[in-house]
């Protein structure tokens, strides 16, 4: 696979197959993905991998503070009254992916059990937690998102898929205590790794993404 054909496959996947995926591919993976740039080479990224039992356990506490209604958000994932056309791309986002799936815009309560299956990871059998120090400023964000993106397009060329998850970071505190992550630090999100199951109908979604004129303007050429 090169690099084109990761990009073009590269998907925010949504229903896992129940499948282990290797220990080996994954250090692999990750190994590879040191090499992700990064400005002045500060390298801000931290991860913690769960598999089998410890991603089960902490599924089940993230769980009980859900049951508590009971959060503890690291930061806003959208800015407050975010204007077109990025309201827009947002809210097409949802309805492409609620229209696979059948579910109508008044079925409310289908529409959050499929939220809340951001929790468990959408069964994922791995999960990596990213997480940073509080004081890392924006290039250092900046610097997260590519070293996701350089783990999700070599994930790809395994094979796998996976699903980058912001909805964690509303429950930040409480999968830094569980995972010993320092209170120190900011959980930025989850990335769900795994096999795309072929036969969900989430997985089918199609996803619109906006011309490039839109999006780039090109001078003296």
């Amino acid at each position: 696979m090169n690099v084109s054909q990761a990009v073009a496959s590269r998907r925010s996947v949504r229903a896992f197959l129940d499948r282990p995926v290797d220990k080996a591919v994954l250090l692999r993976v990750l190994d590879k993905a040191r090499q992700a740039p990064s400005g002045g080479n500060v390298q801000p990224w931290h991860g913690v991998v769960l598999s089998g039992a410890p991603l089960r356990t902490l599924v089940q506490t993230v769980a009980a503070k859900i049951a508590e209604r009971a959060s503890t958000p690291e930061y806003e994932i959208y800015p407050a009254g975010l204007p077109d056309p990025y309201r827009a791309r947002r809210s097409a986002c949802g309805e492409d992916m609620y229209a696979a799936m059948g579910i109508a815009r008044e079925e409310r309560e289908a529409r959050m059990a499929h939220v809340m299956r951001n929790f468990t990871g959408f069964d994922a059998p791995v999960v990596l937690f990213c997480h940073t120090p509080a004081f890392m400023g924006k290039p250092q964000w900046s610097d997260l998102g590519m070293w996701l993106q350089t783990i999700m397009l070599l994930l790809r060329e395994e094979g796998l898929d996976s699903c980058a998850q912001e909805a964690w970071s509303a429950h930040g505190g409480t999968i830094r205590a569980a995972l010993g992550i320092p209170d120190s630090h900011v959980l930025f999100c989850g990335l769900a790794i795994g096999y795309a199951n072929p036969d969900a109908a989430v997985n089918n979604a199609k996803m619109t993404r906006a011309p490039l004129d839109e999006l780039v303007r090109l001078e003296g050429f």
